[in-house]
Parts: structure tokens; C-alpha cells; sequence
């Protein structure tokens, strides 16, 4: 036997599971979800006890200590990258000693700086190490004696 409803049928459009299985979720509120919870907030607010103004300049207060915070860290992560990259180009023509890992160390002089994933890393002989794995820098070791020059006064 088989029994109908008298209503019309659900589409995924009208059950709210369905909806919030099909939206992608997200892990941090934006400023576009703050002004959305506000302006719901205003729309459900009793008219005889509205929402004191203190407590909406608290609220604006530390959303804007958040966003700003977000900014800081942001531009403290590239420049935290750009001076790795300083620090790396300043080892090319460097003599360096390098932890390889399973208690291995290479030494050698450093030929260039390859970029992997936004993170900098020193080029000796053909392979490349992290700047992470440097254990010494020493200046390049010469190949010829050197030599001096006479200057007349």
C-alpha cells in the first residue's frame, strides 16, 4: 500500500539540512557576517527595551580591534617571508654548513637562492636546503691564494 501526502513534496530547496549540507562552511567570520548578525540583531530587538548604544560601539569596537589584528598578522607573515629572503640571498658566495638530517651535515658554498612555496631555499651543489638547516656561514672558501698589490706613494 502506498500512502501520498496531501502537501506538495520537499525540494532541497525547502529543507533547511539540505541547504546547509549543499552551503560550504566557512572557519572565520568576516565583516560581511558581523554586518549580517547586526542588522538581524536590530530586526529582532524588542521596540520597548531597544539595544543600548554602548553595547553596539562595544560590539564595533572589537570587531574592528579583530580586523585590524587579521591586518597585522598578515603583513607581519610577509614580512617575516621578505627578510627569510634577505637572509637567504646573503649567504650566496657563502661557505655553508648544513644539517641534512639522520645526523648528516653537508658543507659547501652557496650558488643561489630557490623560491619553493613562497619559502626560500639555499642552493648548494644540486640539491637545496632549508634556511632552517644552517648551522654555520663562513666566508667562501678560496680556491686561489690571494694576491696583493704594490702601491706606489
Amino acid at each position: 500500500m502506498q500512502i501520498t501526502s496531501a502537501t506538495s513534496p520537499k525540494t532541497a530547496t525547502d529543507d533547511p539540512a539540505a541547504i546547509a549540507a549543499a552551503t560550504p562552511k566557512k572557519t572565520v567570520l568576516g565583516q560581511d557576517d558581523f554586518l549580517k548578525l547586526l542588522a538581524i540583531q536590530f530586526q529582532s530587538q524588542d521596540p520597548m527595551k531597544p539595544m543600548e548604544d554602548t553595547a553596539f560601539i562595544a560590539q564595533m569596537a572589537q570587531f574592528t580591534a579583530l580586523d585590524q589584528s587579521k591586518s597585522l598578522l598578515a603583513q607581519m607573515t610577509h614580512l617575516s617571508t621578505s627578510q627569510d629572503m634577505v637572509t637567504a640571498n646573503s649567504y650566496i658566495g657563502r661557505h655553508v654548513t648544513l644539517d641534512a638530517g639522520a645526523d648528516l651535515l653537508v658543507s659547501g658554498d652557496v650558488t643561489g637562492v630557490e623560491l619553493s612555496d613562497g619559502t626560500p631555499r639555499l642552493m648548494v651543489g644540486d640539491k637545496t636546503y632549508p634556511l632552517s638547516a644552517v648551522l654555520l656561514v663562513e666566508p667562501a672558501k678560496s680556491t686561489t691564494a690571494p694576491t696583493s698589490v704594490a702601491t706606489t706613494p
